[in-house]
């Protein structure tokens, strides 16, 4: 907990340094959270996480005493490596759509044993009392995605409904302040307190911000998944909270991975 609170203090600390030099007429705020991120990218705290992960995904666990290497992600059974880089896909065997949680979750439901709902249960961290084994999951796939290009489909109708969905969600205005993902992310020039929102209407902001998440958040001290993100999105859009692995949940993230197609993917990332 202290050490939480240690890392919550020094991202803190990190932003008020990055207003006095901004303000000291050493670089845009831009300019200087970007070096801030660089200065921290070297031993990112994301590959402890990436490390679990992977060994989570080689123990046997569940009802059935099986582990996750014979789970197909996309590219055939046990194969990691670039599986991310596809992901939301259609999956026969499913026949849905899924992305990454709901294929881990279904994994674990069919070769593992798990219930469903013991398998979606707790997906996010809440400190060291709360370790999310999904979050710990999905920093592992992702990371044997890391350098390779976006390439989501949209060959299978059921993708390509998914894709029109998820733009519709994200359109979609709202809430008690009239609010939607676009409302914040569909112009350029956008901040937030110090933070540059991207433009995810256009190919360069949907790419760079798609391919960084998920991040380990030093203002947290907890990897985010891309899940978190939209849900604490939704958060602060005061929407009604998005389901984990919902259908809802996957169009949305279909339209933006979608659009983020063609850039190599980078992450786990660490941002403030």
């Amino acid at each position: 907990m202290r050490s939480h609170h240690r890392r919550a203090a020094q991202g803190v600390a990190a932003l008020f340094i990055l207003a006095a030099a901004t303000a000291l007429g050493q670089g845009s705020p831009v300019d200087e959270i970007a070096k801030y991120r660089a200065a921290l990218q070297d031993g990112n705290p994301a590959e402890l996480w990436e490390a679990r992960g992977e060994d989570m995904w080689k123990q046997a666990r569940g009802p059935k005493k099986a582990s996750l290497e014979r789970c197909d992600l996309g590219l055939g059974p046990g194969v990691v490596k670039g599986a991310y880089s596809e992901l939301p896909k259609y999956f026969a065997d499913a026949d849905r759509v899924q992305d990454l949680e709901t294929r881990l979750v279904w994994c674990m439901v069919t070769q593992q044993g798990y219930t469903e709902a013991d398998a979606k249960k707790n997906p996010f961290g809440a400190g060291n009392d709360k370790k999310a084994d999904m979050e710990a999951l999905v920093a592992y796939v992702t990371s044997e995605s890391r350098g390779i290009r976006m390439n989501v489909p949209q060959s299978h109708p059921k993708e390509q409904e998914a894709y029109r969905i998820g733009e519709k969600i994200f359109y979609y205005r709202g809430g008690p302040h009239d609010f939607g993902c676009a409302t914040c992310h569909g112009d350029d020039g956008k901040r937030i307190r110090l933070q540059d929102l991207p433009n995810l209407t256009k190919v360069d902001g949907a790419r760079k911000a798609y391919t960084t998440w998920p991040a380990y958040r030093v203002s947290q001290g907890e990897l985010r998944s891309f899940q978190w993100r939209l849900n604490d999105c939704f958060r602060q859009q005061r929407f009604p909270e998005l389901e984990f692995a919902s259908d809802a949940s996957i169009a949305l993230t279909m339209f933006l991975a979608r659009n983020a197609n063609g850039a190599e993917f980078d992450a786990p990332a660490i941002k403030r």
